[in-house]
């Protein structure tokens, strides 16, 4: 059977228009259909305003710190809706370079809303269009509790586009994204609380790094209240919100920010119409080829709900167009030794295994560990410590993970994630000429264990 296209890709997210511009390139034909912004959560919603919004945080700290260098500044004064009008115009011209890498890549491009109507077949703005294959790349969405008076919250969704600066500010969860958002308000000066229903924020991260956070946070005055959650949140007749908590307590706030997790991308999807299944979280299930139950359907990004992250996509998306298209390129996506980082004040990196996970793993782990005042704040009344942290297996002498947390610690690990994909060992690192005066010589200027 002739098909209208090789490959329909719902979803014009990082994934999405990275698996359609190679396949194209690859002499696919392919569609992509997108009902919201080109370039999906990253660059709309997600990483990409976020960390526009924490370097502007981050001027608060550099304002203070500059007096100790001779500066005399003027009263600084920020204008939240200037910062706004700005991300807003840049985010605009990223749609754009989206827009062109796919229409010079040969795709074409529906705008609009597609919903599959059989295993090779989805319909977007009322015309019917054949595929060999339909890759679904439609990612998440934030999601909120519906508690009693959730209406009152917002999301990250929200967040990007606030007409003014909340003066109190509540945010509710306990990963990445909830401490993320609550060091961009406390930068910008609102009063801001953390609060999360754990013992502590950050699951999954290192205990180190978690620990070394919390004080940092609550060195500069940030409100963390842990083993916390939210009953219902009244709004009152002057506009503010009441939000009382489970244990009967109850705190004002101008805004209530929720960060609680994210869902799968589904809604109007049409899977009813295919043989495809969802794991008991409702994420897209697919085998290590992306491909559904479902033969012709494929998913990718967050919407299988793996290692979300946008780098990820990026490399699922490449993977299935050579798979499908360019076979003899094909690579599968090594899910070890992601790096990430936490942009939060100050920065978290990290690479590998954490402490505990090493541990667990049944390795003998060799801890080498540095705490330590910057450089750069040694002329300034600024208190802030960094966190440096190598996970050493001590029979093979294989360095298994590294930690960071403080000023540009994602700029530090991306290049020691090389280190650890090519197997670096301790000696390796020892034997490294370190950059001076850098902090992030640290790495390599470690000498003795802290604890094994």
């Amino acid at each position: 059977m002739a098909y209208d296209f090789d490959l329909y890709v719902i979803g014009a997210g990082s994934g999405g228009v990275r698996a359609a511009r190679f396949a194209a390139g690859f002499g696919a034909k392919v569609a992509v259909a997108e009902s919201r912004y080109l370039g999906g959560t990253c660059v709309n919603v997600g990483c990409v305003p976020k960390k526009l919004l924490v370097y502007g945080a981050h001027f608060a700290d550099d304002f203070e710190q500059a007096s100790g260098f001779g500066w005399t500044l003027g009263e600084a004064q920020f204008d939240w809706p200037t910062l706004i009008a700005n991300k807003d115009r840049e985010i605009n011209r990223l749609n754009g370079i989206y827009r062109n890498l796919l229409v010079n890549s040969g795709v074409t491009l529906h705008e609009g809303h597609a919903k599959i109507v059989d295993p090779h077949q989805v319909e977007v703005n009322g015309e019917r269009f054949t595929a060999k294959n339909i890759l679904i790349a439609t990612g998440g969405w934030p999601q909120i509790p519906e508690i009693p008076g959730h209406e009152h919250a917002i999301s990250s969704n929200q967040a990007f586009f606030l007409k003014e600066l909340p003066k109190r500010v509540l945010v509710v969860g306990g990963g990445y994204i909830a401490v993320e958002f609550a060091g961009i308000f406390h930068g910008f000066g609102a009063q801001t609380t953390l609060l999360y229903r754990g013992e502590m924020f950050l699951r999954g991260f290192d205990g180190s790094v978690r620990k070394h956070l919390q004080e940092e946070l609550t060195k500069r005055g940030m409100d963390l209240q842990f083993n916390a959650d939210i009953e219902r949140i009244d709004k009152q007749a002057d506009g503010s919100l009441k939000v009382t908590l489970k244990d009967g307590r109850q705190l004002e706030a101008d805004c209530v920010f929720y960060a609680t997790g994210r869902r799968p991308m589904l809604d109007n999807l049409g899977l009813e119409n295919t043989g495809v299944k969802l794991d008991k979280k409702g994420f897209v299930e697919v085998d290590d080829l992306y491909q559904t139950a479902e033969p012709s359907i494929l998913a990718l990004g967050d919407v299988i709900g793996r290692v979300q992250l946008t780098p990820v996509a990026l490399a699922e998306g490449m993977a299935v167009a050579r798979r499908l298209f360019k076979p003899e390129q094909y690579r599968p996506v090594d899910y070890k030794m992601i790096p990430t980082a936490v942009f939060s004040l100050p920065n978290i990196g990290t690479v590998g295994l954490t402490e505990e996970e090493a541990r667990e793993a049944g390795h003998e782990v060799q801890i080498f560990e540095s705490r330590f005042r910057p450089m750069k704040l040694t002329l300034t009344e600024c208190q802030e410590r960094t966190l440096m942290k190598l996970v050493v297996d001590a029979k093979t002498d294989k360095v298994l993970g590294c930690h960071m947390v403080g000023p540009e610690a994602g700029e530090i690990v991306q290049g020691l994630a090389i280190a650890l994909k090519a197997g670096a060992t301790k000696r390796d690192f020892d034997e490294t000429i370190g950059v001076h005066p850098t902090a992030a010589e640290e790495f390599v200027t470690m000498r003795t264990p802290v604890a094994g």
